[in-house]
């Protein structure tokens, strides 16, 4: 079995019904969860340039959620039903 790292992309206010479709998705998928994550609030971008605040807005990466799945496949279609307010990436967390 793989890691797979869930980064949904998007931010809008929390809503009750918002909050109610991440709780339903969780129980849909705890028996592929390894870590669940957190909602990530606002950030900085760190480059030899300089630092760029990151707000949040529809382009922002709002949180991480860590899954096992057999291939990138698989982790795309559960990412599919995740609920999410822009889009998801999902990416292969190699093993070192």
């Amino acid at each position: 079995m793989k890691k797979f790292v869930l980064l949904p992309i998007g931010f809008e206010p929390p809503t009750p019904e918002i909050m109610a479709a991440w709780e339903k998705w969780f129980k849909s998928i705890a028996d592929k969860v390894v870590d669940g994550g957190n909602p990530l609030g606002p950030g900085r971008e760190i480059t030899r340039n300089g630092t760029k605040e990151l707000p949040l807005g529809s382009d922002s990466i709002t949180g991480y959620t860590i899954i096992n799945a057999e291939s990138l496949d698989e982790a795309e279609e559960i990412a599919k039903t995740c609920p999410m307010i822009t889009g998801v990436r999902v990416y292969e967390a190699i093993s070192m």
